[in-house]
């Protein structure tokens, strides 16, 4: 007897995911290996943050929460809009999530039906693609390039063919590092209001911006029909912890809220009680950015050298994405053997781009300088 298995679980892998995979087999095998392909802040939590979770631990009982967080959480995220941003964000429209993995489902599942069409920019996280596929909503990818310097902008979106119910926007985006102006980003949610398209803002790399900070969508009059989806994972550093948010439109809070009760119940309590203080943290977290500048400025002198020349800018998050077209055209055997024989991890364009992605490739800089500055030494050694 034969037994189904759904379509909807018929969906791309995540690529980085295999990469990270092969790259642990490798140390298991006794090779070392220089991780640039994952997108995680090295090290661990701020300390106080570890200290409150400790303390927790042992004193608080650790239930179920409401289903859209503790009331301690979200007023403290509504303060954070405010002292950030001088934004205003009701309590009652922000819900904590487990990680942005779990806002983006929520969002997807709230704002579209199967069949609906919803933009995102190629390259992009892939996770938007295969969420929204595996829901019976249609991805259509939207080409960028340096010409939109890698972001989706009005000009852009108003070339593509047929209806548009949602747009997913990143900045700084995965896997470029791009920025969108402020100005762009009102721009952006006013067209998107006024098409009648559900915008989605990526905004989970907040934080690690080396100009100006980053545009939020939250409190532009412009977009009140926005979802913002943000995490502890990337600035915060809270990546295992499994903790992000949502800041919901009026009109979805009540579909968020009931999603959530039934597919997760509530967000994890202890990264809850943990990440009321990390807000305070910014001495420790800013040190961090320092750190990935330092990084990138490793990376952007040294990789040259090696080939890798042709760059998208950098702007914010953690990464560079590289043009290697010169080199390959099947950057998932080019980053197989660049593993083998380098032992330098990083992540092939194709978990980001379908179409292009065979051409290019990430390199994630959210580790220590001395790896950056062996990884970039290892491969000038391997591309004489």
């Amino acid at each position: 007897m034969a037994f189904k298995v759904a379509e909807r679980g018929a969906i791309a892998p995540f690529i980085v995911m295999d990469v990270m995979r092969d790259a642990a087999r490798r140390q298991a095998e006794g090779g070392d290996v220089l991780h640039l392909e994952v997108g995680q802040p090295s090290g661990q939590a701020p300390e106080r943050v570890r200290l409150v979770a400790a303390k927790a631990l042992m004193a608080e009982p650790l239930g179920y929460t409401l289903a859209l967080g503790t009331d301690a959480l979200r007023q403290r995220i509504s303060r954070h809009y405010a002292e950030t941003y001088g934004a205003a964000v009701p309590v009652e429209r922000i819900c904590v999530t487990t990680g942005s993995s779990a806002g983006f489902l929520l969002s997807f599942l709230a704002a579209f039906a199967p069949g609906d069409r919803v933009a995102v920019a190629a390259p992009g996280y892939p996770a938007y693609r295969n969420i929204l596929t595996a829901l019976g909503v249609e991805c259509v990818d939207v080409p960028v390039g340096p010409a939109s310097r890698w972001q989706l902008s009005v000009e852009v979106l108003e070339k593509v063919e047929g209806r548009l119910d949602g747009v997913v926007v990143a900045s700084p985006s995965n896997p470029t590092g791009s920025m969108l102006s402020a100005g762009e980003v009102a721009d952006l949610a006013a067209w998107c209001e006024q098409q009648s398209i559900r915008l989605i803002s990526d905004e989970i790399y907040h934080g690690i911006t080396f100009g100006g900070p980053a545009a939020t969508v939250a409190g532009l009059a412009a977009a009140p029909h926005a979802v913002i989806v943000n995490s502890f994972s990337k600035y915060y550093a809270m990546t295992g912890w499994r903790l992000g948010w949502m800041v919901i439109p009026p009109d979805l809070i009540r579909a968020v809220e009931c999603l959530q009760q039934n597919l997760f119940i509530s967000p994890p309590t202890l990264s809850q009680l943990a990440a009321e203080v990390v807000f305070d943290c910014a001495e420790e977290l800013d040190a961090r950015v320092a750190a990935y500048r330092e990084n990138r400025d490793i990376l952007l002198t040294e990789l040259p050298a090696a080939g890798f020349g042709r760059l998208a800018p950098s702007d914010g998050a953690f990464y560079l994405y590289a043009d290697i077209a010169e080199l390959t055209n099947d950057s998932r055997a080019f980053c197989r053997r660049m593993l083998a024989e380098t032992g330098v991890a990083a992540t092939p364009g194709v978990d980001f781009d379908p179409y292009e992605g065979s051409r290019t490739l990430r390199f994630s800089y959210a580790g220590a300088a001395a790896d950056m500055a062996e990884a970039a030494r290892r491969l000038k050694a391997w591309r004489r």
